[in-house]
């Protein structure tokens, strides 16, 4: 089952929301951080980057960096940017992308069910983000930007978010990259009883963006708790925030490669090679995206070829063998182009989908990269299958947007 519990949300004013609220931490560079937030002091950024308060040459996990994001949480709630709410509530986060609108709800989440997989993964974290987070979690007491977990859909929960959305939002604005975000607070405490009844019957939670934040929150947490020689296990510390969607209403977009060089091939060399395991089509100058499960598109010298994997190279019945990932990986990455691992060589670059396949054709044309490989994105039952196996994901499998927005509530763990 899962366990979550309301809480007392730390907020921006209604009126100052659209100033305070930044992308996710870890989708932009310092660079672009400090430009965002160049002229606004309320800028979320200040606390979840706050090296964009030094020079541009600090290490952004110096131990002054770490004091700056306290000082500056500390600051916005002296100065009412930040206000908590008086009692114990749900919320409602929605966000509407190309016409299209998720509604998610914000809850905190036992740091338990992520230690015994009732919050199931499916990819590996790094201990140096972990660290990172765990430190920042540490220094604020607190879960400044939620993690993004997926539910199995259940209509009664459906149900209650549509007569919460019914009534006003507290928040309603759109960000400057045209996504929307609304916002409603769930005060009615039978409501919220009731939500908590219906999570406990789901057997399990699924991380869908965000496992380097839950990692850091859930071992926070732990620590916290043996700390205290009178833990119980029901202080706000053994909680995370979260916000929570239906399945069925997420959708993973492709994320696609870019290699700096062809192994010492030549062209030619390699589209041949690329022949023992794939049907190899020439589709002109121009990059077009797969047309489904198991073909590819690579774009090299200026020309788009379009790659179906053959017979033999996956195992549909195989959650790992079945992904396009694991086949592109295995036949393209490693035993054309000599890439053994992901995480680690500095040859290969990963783009969202959410940039484009132009932004790929652009890197490949410049001379940065040789070669782009744009592959067809994995679904959410391949992910939610994968997880529930107790299997991992390779590297960079999966792009959700739209990305959260960060500061519209904050969890404190006191």
């Amino acid at each position: 089952m899962a366990v979550i519990k309301p809480f007392k949300g730390v907020r921006p004013p209604k009126n100052i929301v659209s100033e305070v609220v930044s992308r996710p931490y870890d989708v932009l560079s310092s660079l672009e951080a400090r430009l965002e937030a160049e002229g606004n002091e309320k800028s979320l950024y200040r606390i979840i980057k706050p090296e964009i308060d030094f020079e541009e040459m600090i290490d952004e996990h110096h131990p002054d960096v770490y004091d700056r994001a306290v000082e500056n949480f500390n600051k916005f709630q002296e100065k009412g940017w930040l206000v908590q709410d008086p009692e114990e509530y749900y919320y409602v986060y929605a966000q509407t992308m190309n016409g299209k609108t998720q509604y998610g709800l914000v809850v905190c989440s036992h740091t338990e069910d992520y230690m015994n997989n009732r919050i199931k993964k499916h990819e590996l974290t790094r201990r140096d983000k972990e660290e990172d987070r765990m430190k920042h979690v540490r220094v604020n007491n607190a879960n400044i930007e939620p993690v993004f977990f997926a539910y199995p859909d259940n209509k009664e929960l459906d149900d209650i978010v549509k007569s919460v959305i019914a009534t006003p939002a507290e928040y309603d604005f759109t960000a400057t990259d045209g996504v929307g975000h609304h916002f409603w607070v769930i005060k009615d405490k039978k409501v919220i009883k009731r939500i908590t009844e219906l999570f406990a019957a789901i057997p399990n939670l699924y991380i869908a963006d965000g496992h380097h934040r839950s990692a850091a929150a859930a071992l926070v947490g732990a620590e916290k708790a043996k700390q205290n020689p009178n833990h119980k296990g029901d202080e706000e510390y053994n909680f995370f925030m979260a916000v929570c969607f239906p399945d069925t209403q997420l959708n993973i977009i492709d994320y696609n490669r870019l290699v700096k060089d062809l192994n010492g091939l030549s062209t030619a060399e390699f589209l041949k090679k690329l022949e023992e395991h794939f049907t190899v089509e020439p589709k002109g100058t121009e990059i077009t995206p797969p047309t489904g499960l198991h073909n590819f598109s690579i774009y090299v010298d200026g020309k788009c070829y379009s790659l179906t994997a053959k017979a033999g190279t996956y195992d549909d019945n195989d959650p790992i063998g079945v992904l396009d990932v694991t086949i592109s990986s295995k036949y393209i990455l490693d035993e054309i182009l000599g890439i053994k691992d992901l995480r680690s060589d500095k040859r290969v670059d990963f783009v969202g989908g959410i940039r484009g396949l132009g932004e790929l054709k652009k890197r490949v044309d410049s001379g940065e990269m040789k070669v782009a490989l744009a592959l067809y994105p994995v679904t959410m039952k391949q992910l939610m299958d994968i997880a529930d196996t107790g299997n991992i994901m390779p590297p960079k499998t999966t792009w959700f947007e739209p990305k959260l927005r960060s500061g519209l509530v904050i969890h404190k763990l006191d």
